[in-house]
């Protein structure tokens, strides 16, 4: 197939099939995406309509818990995995906007998204981005930039913000996240959200033929229950109130509620390293 010329594409991307970062940032209004991931992502609105508030839910969400933590909790250093394409409220700037001295550390499996992440970075002296993979979290915790930029000896917040549901059970992410949470002080902090059922059955039924259409990219989507995403934190976390809640009942912001209706299917959770 025909692919668009484009000078921000870097050696080893393939923009010939639907990429999740880039669909996610086309559902956020983003522009660097390409008519395969528009098509991929249009094919599943039509059969999920609320998909593109469930991608709003969860960009909302990431705002607040990074707010919370600078502001309630004093954590001015995070390590975003599965960060994506750069768009509108990123972690940076909600965080240096609390604290100017945060520090933030992007993870990313897509080399187009590290790319326009240090494209965007280039002038930021306290936010890097590297490339890595949620599936081998030791070549991410024990990176060069990361152990030298991030202070491993303070509380480090540690993001994985719709990314666990591109994660299949094979892979088992409960070993993968204790795996990092090995690496982090007590004190620190997991902010995770995931893809959640459906609560009627009508919506059940056009989640299904989204999650069906995910099944044709190269990260099929897995949907997890409440108990299962509780599942996948070990014993040396501690679930933070009010639990796993649907996004937008987390520290909910009134503002955005009125902007964004609830999402039942955007589960979120925030534990804290014992």
């Amino acid at each position: 197939m025909a692919v668009e010329p484009n000078t921000w594409v870097p050696e080893g991307a393939d923009i010939t099939v639907p990429n999740a970062s880039r669909v996610y940032d086309y559902a956020l209004g983003g522009m660097h995406n390409f008519a395969v991931d528009r098509e991929f992502w249009h094919h599943v609105q039509d059969s999920f309509p609320e998909a593109h508030l469930v991608a709003q839910a969860n960009r909302a969400y990431l705002g607040r818990a990074v707010r919370w933590l600078v502001e309630e909790r004093g954590v001015t250093q995070f390590l975003d995995i599965g960060s994506g394409i750069p768009t509108l409220g990123n972690v940076h700037e909600v965080a240096q906007e609390a604290d100017p001295d945060a520090r933030v550390v992007y993870v990313d499996i897509d080399p187009i998204a590290v790319e326009q992440s240090r494209s965007l970075l280039r002038d930021n002296p306290n936010a890097h981005a590297i490339r890595g993979d949620l599936c081998d979290p030791d070549t991410i915790v024990w990176h060069d930039q990361v152990i030298s930029f991030l202070d491993f000896s303070r509380p480090i917040a540690v993001l994985m913000v719709a990314v666990l549901h591109f994660v299949p059970d094979e892979a088992d992410p409960r070993s993968l996240i204790s795996r990092i949470g090995a690496a982090l002080m007590p004190g620190s902090f997991l902010v995770l959200s995931h893809a959640g059922p459906e609560v009627t059955e009508d919506g059940l039924r056009r989640q299904e033929i989204a999650r069906k259409l995910y099944e044709k990219t190269p990260t099929p989507l897995v949907i997890r229950d409440r108990e299962q995403l509780l599942g996948l934190l070990d014993e040396s976390f501690e679930v933070l109130e009010p639990g796993v809640v649907a996004a937008d009942q987390w520290r909910p912001d009134p503002e955005q509620a009125a902007q964004i209706p609830p999402q039942p299917t955007a589960l979120v959770v925030v534990a804290r390293r014992r």
